[in-house]
């Protein structure tokens, strides 16, 4: 299994910019595909974006596509989520998991602890 750890979040402007990142660790992450997902209070956990386990095939929720970039390191074991143009609608607490590649959280069978994503306007 894979255990990971998200950094990066904070309080931004609307218009502003932050790069999420997930270090992982276990022997399965260069094999897995990395998911970004988001969550706010009340609601289902919501697809983001997601990319192979060879840094290629990215995909993303259409309300992020064109502002959100994923990408990957598998020689530093981590994966980043840069966001750009950031909404007030982009607040959220935002989850990386491992597994296979998929826009249903349920395919994953990990995930880590969540960083909270602030979008003041």
């Amino acid at each position: 299994q894979v255990q990971l750890v998200e950094s990066g979040g904070g309080l931004v402007q609307t218009g502003g910019s932050l790069r999420l990142s997930c270090v992982a660790s276990g022997r399965t992450f260069s094999s897995s595909a990395i998911g970004w997902f988001r969550q706010v209070p009340g609601k289902e956990r919501a697809f983001v974006a997601v990319i192979s386990w060879s840094g290629g095939y990215p995909y993303y929720a259409d309300s992020v596509k064109g502002r959100f970039t994923i990408s990957r390191d598998n020689a530093k074991n981590t994966v980043y989520l840069q966001m750009n143009s950031l909404k007030a609608e982009d607040t959220a607490v935002y989850y990386c998991a491992a597994g296979p590649r998929s826009m249903s959280p349920n395919a994953y069978d990990s995930w880590g602890q969540g960083t909270q994503v602030t979008v003041s306007s």
